[in-house]
């Protein structure tokens, strides 16, 4: 717990009026000191010279001099004093969080931009030898199939042998236990074979969900050099190398089964590259899940104190209603101060303050409301808990979107606010995945931010009211609809055919990575089997239709008034031809027979690996197997059309 001062505590104004008004009506004198005897309040003549401690966490920071009734004063003092520091820790645990995140980040990105695990695996022994006091390191990859450990890489020499075997071993029982530990004196540890290099070790488990994969570990020739801060800073680096190396283990795989599987040079290069951008964004998606735990954590830990101050704002507000109408009754039994009093109740303006005090209370309620809600917002964003399909509500997951973009829609010094207009219909509950629907809303909405503020700077004088409009409403065919428009600037028909191409971005270089939309496509028409299109023309805004169906089973929605049939070159093409009020859907990639053939193998090869029992799997069997698996069910039955089409 953080130590507090209390000369901090007294230099709010307001606390010497509440002690004024709480020592008046005792009708006593007493001195507040702090533990080296500065005297820091005095009051009245004291009758007791009796000593109450003020006291946080056990620790004596001052005392209350005065007769038995000055003991309340002094819990008084304890409980502010109680609540500086909890406020003090909060900001520290929030301090190490937002840290987290920051070096979260740098790594992550970092690790980006290889698949191979020696080149991640050195990069991580390299970032983590500059954060970390150590002589030696090594990542440990484990072989599941002969039980032993694969070195990819190392810097220093850990071990006398270059590496530890699996069943022996100070490493070989951590990755056994999949428990992290910190040893500080490793020769005198029982596991030790006498063979370790180090006196000092902090040695982590890699994990791919509940399996072991390998181990990290770094050392140092010092005893007692390691504390448990830096076991988590390597526990975030060993997080975040096991979903890199996973990544890169999967490329390695897919690489080699496509090399196998196409003969010909553009199919394998063709493959390879549609397979390096599945994988940047599997990254991503996975970067947002990250982030949303983390964001979660903290909404988690903001609730807790917020909790315990809303919980005792009611009875503060009790109590002062009890204080004030006691002075108010006092006033009318003596309604002639004495010469002093009288004094020193024009100074501290005693009508002003029974006047504001309650109002103050309420402002202060409203402001921890107003925090209640934030982290309402904050949970309902990250939803990191809901990785399979719920059935919620839409408006929630837009609202939430809005609280958590509230901040750039307020009105700054270069812009006037952006104005929010709801026109929400009576939607009914909706079966989905709310965390990337929420993700969707997120991209739309903070693209629509972007546009309006960039056409704000280049020509303030055409915008008096930045706007974006959020409608919904129900479908016949049991599909909801959700259309975000703005009247920013607006975007021309060749910007609009490739606003869901991946890494196709506007946006200045920095300022974005041309994934949003794409990603936002697959989550709605891949993961929801439904229909995201747009409509835009310079100068007039743009707007996006988001149609979802309520129940996201097996039924498709389907968009087909862009499909076209192209017989010269026996291609399935998609036009950018707009529907009846002007909206464009994103193109589909055109696919050859030949290449039809062939993803229909590597599909089929795909579900086995899920499946085992696939190839000898009857009619019935094949329905079932899709029906876990509605992604690979929608590819297939895309294949499907495009073999039944007349060319």
């Amino acid at each position: 717990m953080y130590s507090v001062n209390l000369r901090k505590i007294f230099q709010k104004k307001e606390l010497l009026s509440l002690l004024q008004e709480l020592v008046n009506p005792l009708n006593i004198g007493l001195d507040v000191e702090t533990v080296d005897g500065t005297t820091l309040l005095s009051i009245g003549e004291q009758i007791g010279k009796q000593r109450h401690p003020i006291e946080v966490s056990g620790e004596t920071i001052g005392w209350v001099l005065g007769a038995e009734q000055a003991k309340v004063v002094a819990i008084l003092l304890s409980f502010l004093a109680k609540q500086e520091a909890e406020k003090k820790e909060l900001a520290k645990e929030l301090l190490e969080r937002y840290q987290e995140i920051d070096l979260f980040e740098g790594i992550s990105t970092q690790l980006t931009t290889s698949l191979d695990k020696h080149q991640i695996a050195e990069l991580v022994l390299q970032e983590m030898s500059q954060l970390v006091e150590s002589s030696a390191g090594m990542i440990l990859l484990l072989n599941p199939h002969t039980g032993t450990f694969e070195v990819i890489g190392e810097y220093g020499q850990l071990f006398d042998h270059h590496q530890p075997l699996i069943d022996t071993g100070i490493v070989g029982h951590i990755v056994k236990s999949g428990r992290a530990e910190l040893i500080n004196d490793v020769p005198a540890d029982l596991r030790s074979q006498g063979q370790e290099n180090v006196k000092a070790l902090i040695c982590v488990p890699l994990r791919d969900k509940e399996r072991v994969t390998g181990v990290i570990a770094i050392g140092t020739t010092k005893t007692d050099a390691y504390k448990a801060e830096h076991l988590k800073l390597v526990s975030i680096f060993a997080s975040q190398t096991a979903i890199a190396i996973e990544k890169a283990l999967m490329y390695e795989q897919s690489t080699k089964a496509t090399a196998q599987a196409q003969a010909q040079t553009e199919k394998l290069q063709q493959a390879l590259h549609n397979l390096q951008l599945a994988q940047t964004q599997l990254i991503q998606s996975e970067k947002m899940s990250s982030l949303g735990q983390l964001i979660a954590g903290v909404a988690h830990e903001i609730n807790n104190p917020v909790n315990f101050i809303c919980g005792n704002l009611r009875h503060v507000a009790e109590y002062a209603q009890d204080l004030l109408h006691l002075l108010q009754y006092y006033q009318q039994l003596s309604p002639v101060a004495p010469e002093q009093l009288q004094l020193d109740l024009e100074n501290i303006d005693v009508e002003f303050i029974m006047e504001d005090l309650p109002k103050l209370l309420d402002s202060m309620k409203l402001g921890t409301d107003r925090i209640v809600e934030i982290v309402k917002s904050l949970k309902n964003f990250s939803r990191h808990d809901e990785a399979q399909m719920k059935t919620v509500n839409i408006h929630d997951g837009i609202d939430g979107t809005l609280m958590i973009l509230r901040h750039r829609l307020k009105a700054s010094i270069n812009r006037p606010e952006i104005v929010i207009v709801k026109d929400y219909a009576d939607l009914p509950q909706v079966e989905c995945y709310p965390g990337k629907l929420n993700q969707v809303f997120m991209n739309i909405l903070a693209n629509a931010v972007d546009a309006l503020e960039d056409s704000l700077e280049k020509s303030p004088e055409t915008f008096t009211k930045p706007q974006i409009n959020i409608r919904t409403h129900t479908l016949e065919n049991g599909a909801i609809v959700i259309r975000i428009a703005d009247n920013g600037p607006g975007m021309p028909e060749e910007v609009i055919q490739r606003i869901y191409d991946p890494f196709f971005t506007t946006k200045e270089v920095g300022k974005g990575t041309g994934l949003g939309m794409s990603i936002s496509y697959q989550i709605i028409v891949e993961a929801h089997q439904g229909i995201l299109k747009c409509r835009s023309q310079p100068g007039k805004g743009t707007e996006f239709w988001i149609q979802i169906p309520v129940k996201c089973g097996l039924e498709e929605v389907r968009d087909t008034s862009s499909i076209r049939i192209d017989p010269k070159n026996q291609l399935m093409q998609s036009a950018a031809v707009g529907d009846s009020e002007g909206f464009i859907s994103s193109a589909t990639p055109s696919l050859k027979p030949t290449q039809l053939l062939a993803y229909h193998t590597q599909l089929i090869r795909r579900l086995s690996k899920q499946n085992p029992d696939v190839n000898g799997a009857s009619p019935d069997q094949m329905v079932e197997i899709f029906q876990r698996h509605p992604i690979s069910l929608k590819l297939y039955a895309t294949l499907l059309s495009c073999f039944c089409c007349p060319t």
